[in-house]
């Protein structure tokens, strides 16, 4: 059981606190209720901008990483398709560093014609770097595409394409920041060896003079159900063929994530699991194979990918998967192979509860989807699946209709043929 308490400040920034003496350390985070759902189909990328120029200056702080470093602590920043994300570690006894330069980036940034220039030229490379000029690269574009036609989960958190970034103003910078990047908006949490009343102290002290902005409205378009199978063939600068097939889910606070999440791992988590232990060791089809889930707010995708072995056809892994879905939606799942996987989920749980840093940004996503006891509750939602749960997901979600299938090919096929 993580302990926790819960206060809000009148600006409404929420402030969580977990108190752990088993550590010399604290982690400090902030959670920012935005990410790339909530940009603008012609501006998109935005987020993950913010995440580089929330390090590049703000109000009265010309550097971001220097006074961490001199602290004695470490930071960083992540954003995904739901919320943005920035944190640190560092001695107890350096806290306060932490919440001056979170509240200072908080208050305002610097709105620098020359930090934005530089941030955009280094997102920008990111992109291409990571998804032009990587094989394989551009698969969550192509995916994304495929699957969604009217909710923001469409384009990728890196943007749809570099010119959004690269045409954007400092008008533009200036109106998401101040949309988005504001108490009220925000979530933070400390967990370590630390008070929960010098937390309160701390933030009101920081934090609590920085204005509250209007709450911005999520008016989400629903993605409609999915009638038929898309399939795309992607010739590509890539060194082999691959496969990727991704089938609509329940959003994350849906009742059935759970089994849909346990699905994937009856599929392919570890050497046992289904895909894994009969398509790729025992058949040698493949040379490698996955199946994972992206686990977003709302509804989301589970994605099987994998790349044949030597000499073994698209076709045949394609059809090779599809007999194993079937079998799966027909055959009841063992209670060893069920136990078997919930034991793993749990033990990951147990696990990821060891790091302050992950209990402190567990905290803060939780809180952001409505319930932080779900920190606690997590477990016992995993372990009430029953085969049946899990066999119904795989009925209900692994058809034909409900498919984005991917396939990459390399571009010398196309010579040969």
């Amino acid at each position: 059981m993580i302990e926790y308490s819960r206060f809000e400040l009148s600006n409404g920034l929420r402030v969580l606190v977990h108190e752990d003496n088993s550590t010399p350390m604290v982690a400090v985070n902030v959670l920012y209720d935005v990410g790339s759902r909530d940009e603008s189909p012609e501006r998109t990328g935005f987020a993950h901008l913010f995440e580089h120029l929330m390090f590049g200056g703000s109000a009265n702080i010309p550097d971001f990483d220097d006074p961490i470093q001199m602290a004695g602590g470490e930071n960083n920043a992540f954003t995904n398709s739901d919320f943005t994300n920035f944190y640190e570690t560092l001695p107890a006894e350096n806290i306060e560093t932490a919440f001056w330069l979170e509240s200072d980036r908080m208050l305002s940034l610097s709105f620098d014609p020359k930090v934005l220039e530089v941030q955009q030229k280094v997102v920008v490379e990111e992109f291409k770097e990571t998804c032009l000029n990587q094989p394989y690269g551009d698969a969550w574009h192509l995916i994304s595409d495929l699957a969604y036609r009217e909710h923001p989960y469409r384009w990728p958190t890196i943007g749809l394409v570099p010119a959004h970034i690269e045409e954007a103003t400092l008008q533009d910078v200036r109106d998401f920041f101040f949309r988005y990047y504001r108490p009220n908006n925000a979530i933070l949490t400390v967990a370590g060896k630390v008070k929960p009343e010098l937390v309160k102290a701390l933030a009101e002290k920081w934090f609590g003079d920085i204005p509250r902005g209007e709450t911005p409205p999520r008016r989400l378009t629903a993605e409609p159900p999915q009638q038929q199978l898309n399939r795309l063939v992607q010739r590509a600068n890539v060194p082999v063929e691959a496969l990727y097939l991704a089938f609509h889910m329940p959003g994350r606070l849906h009742p059935d994530y759970y089994a849909a999440d346990l699905l994937s791992d009856v599929l392919c988590n570890g050497q046992s699991s289904r895909l894994f232990r009969r398509l790729l060791k025992e058949e040698q089809l493949f040379s490698s194979i996955d199946c994972y889930v992206t686990g977003s707010v709302d509804p989301g995708l589970l994605i099987i990918e994998g790349k044949p072995a030597e000499g073994v056809s698209i076709e045949t892994c394609r059809d090779a998967i599809w007999r194993e879905l079937d079998l799966l939606k027909n055959e009841r799942i063992g209670e060893h192979e069920l136990e078997k996987i919930k034991n793993k989920v749990e033990s990951n749980l147990i696990f990821s509860e060891i790091s302050i840093l992950t209990k402190a940004s567990s905290l803060a996503f939780y809180e952001m989807l409505g319930d932080a006891d779900m920190i606690n509750t997590e477990g016992e939602s995993y372990q009430n699946v029953s085969a049946e749960d899990i066999q119904r997901m795989a009925r209900e979600m692994l058809t034909e209709e409900n498919c984005n299938e991917l396939v990459y090919k390399p571009l010398e096929v196309v010579e040969q043929e």
